[in-house]
């Protein structure tokens, strides 16, 4: 909170029950933190202050909190939304909403308290984006034909300087185990499932025709038929896809370093029972090598060829490339933490493919929409984008996913405050009171949208 006005820290844990209340119900002085009246501002002595939000009349402004706003791990997000159901607090999140968080929405509105969730990137944005198209070519009596989506949080052209063109923005556990999900689709009237062992595999070469430029990916991304019920269109769609965006070759790479062993998250024999190892004798280990020889890109790619791997030379030599820039051919001991080939992976993909300095992270989101009309009028073709960029002012690096993330749910915290937001229970960003307010706002904070029909 440095630096930010009218912020103030404090530690939390959020299973401690009788302390997580206590900060949701709280009033405080807006005066000043260290205010003397604060120690009568309690829970307990609610009734019995003078409120003045307006800090005309009096120097002395109290205020209680009106919405919680919660970015702890999804995990958590009940234990808080029963206590803002008991407290009568509305809440935002920026995760997806579970079948746990759906089972309070009765509580919530008995409660008369709004639970606002999925309001950040993806789920959020894409929400908004798609339900303002559909809705606008259903007002025109248009029929969704299909309906595909793809978002990518990305390191921006300049800073995709690694044989993967990926960095690590988030914590690289969540991010491999998401490429594990296996995914279900419609394309074209069928439904398709891929595996999730396959999940990599099926990367397939994808370009947007407003911007050329990029040399893109994408993988399946989970079940894509909840977002024909969600968007309702499950019943007038025959293509139903949501799709994950990576720089070209990412997938290819990621198979292979699958196949070897690198994710497996078994107890390794090296790792466990106190043993020391190096980073060069777990690749050795992974590649049945010699530990006493050199190991370099050569021998990887040779060894890769011979135990069926890779077929092609390219992806070999840039799976290569890739174990060098991870250091895995190095003699540095592995952290005593480690005990799988997963967390060795997580813990060198976390030193050696994050952010450093000033680069620049960039999140591509975008929709497209084939909508039929009636009585012979053409079909349409209906694309909507969103590209921002990382930026760095007064040597502070705010990233695109922080932002892109943090906004909407400000503003979702926004419109709760100002009581624009009416209906009660546990909400997406999908229904018009909440999506219309919410755009013009990411537009007017400068988050825009670009859309095209053709």
């Amino acid at each position: 909170t440095e630096g930010i006005p009218n912020a103030t820290a404090v530690q939390l844990d959020v299973s401690d029950q009788e302390s997580l209340c206590k900060l949701i119900s709280q009033v405080y002085c807006h005066c000043d933190q260290d205010c003397p009246l604060n120690k009568y501002a309690t829970n307990k002595h609610q009734k019995s202050l003078t409120y003045d939000l307006s800090g005309v009349a009096f120097s002395h402004v109290f205020v209680q909190v009106g919405v919680v706003i919660s970015l702890l791990p999804a995990s958590c997000h009940v234990i808080v939304a029963n206590e803002c159901i008991k407290l009568k607090k509305h809440l935002v999140t920026a995760s997806y909403v579970d079948d746990r968080m759906l089972a309070l929405d009765t509580n919530a509105k008995a409660a008369d308290i709004t639970i606002l969730g999925e309001m950040g990137l993806d789920p959020g944005i894409d929400h908004m984006m798609a339900m303002k198209m559909i809705n606008e070519a259903r007002m025109r009596n248009g029929r969704i034909k299909s309906f595909t989506s793809y978002c990518g949080g990305l390191p921006s052209p300049a800073a995709a300087n690694n044989p993967l063109a990926y960095k690590f923005s988030w914590s690289p556990a969540g991010a491999i185990r998401a490429g594990r999900n296996p995914a279900t689709y419609r394309y074209n009237g069928q439904i398709v499932h891929v595996d999730g062992d396959d999940l990599y595999d099926s990367a397939a070469t994808f370009r947007i025709p407003d911007l050329p430029a990029f040399s893109l990916e994408c993988l399946p991304n989970r079940d894509s038929l909840v977002y024909g019920k969600l968007y309702r269109i499950q019943d007038e769609a025959a293509t139903i896809f949501r799709g994950t965006l990576r720089y070209q070759g990412f997938g290819k790479i990621m198979a292979t370093l699958a196949k070897i062993g690198l994710f497996g998250t078994e107890p390794h024999p090296l790792l466990v029972d106190g043993g020391s190892a190096t980073y060069k004798t777990f690749l050795c280990d992974l590649f049945g090598l010699e530990r006493e020889k050199p190991v370099g890109e050569q021998e990887i790619v040779e060894r890769l060829t011979k135990l069926g791997h890779s077929k092609d030379p390219g992806t070999a030599a840039m799976v290569a490339k890739t174990l060098m820039c991870l250091g895995l051919h190095e003699e540095t001991e592995v952290p005593s933490t480690c005990k799988t080939a997963f967390d060795v992976a997580c813990s060198r993909m976390e030193e050696r493919l994050a952010y450093s300095g000033s680069e620049q992270d960039m999140v591509l989101l975008h929709h497209e929409l084939e909508v039929e009309f009636p009585d012979g009028q053409p079909a349409e073709s209906h694309r909507g984008t969103l590209l921002e960029f990382g930026s760095t002012k007064d040597g502070r690096t705010t990233t695109a996913m922080a932002l892109t993330v943090g906004v909407p749910v400000a503003i979702g915290a926004l419109l709760l405050l100002e009581n624009k937001i009416k209906s009660r229970g546990v909400l997406r960003p999908i229904e018009p009171e909440v999506y219309e307010p919410a755009l013009e706002i990411l537009q007017a904070v400068g988050i825009k949208f670009i859309e095209k029909v053709n």
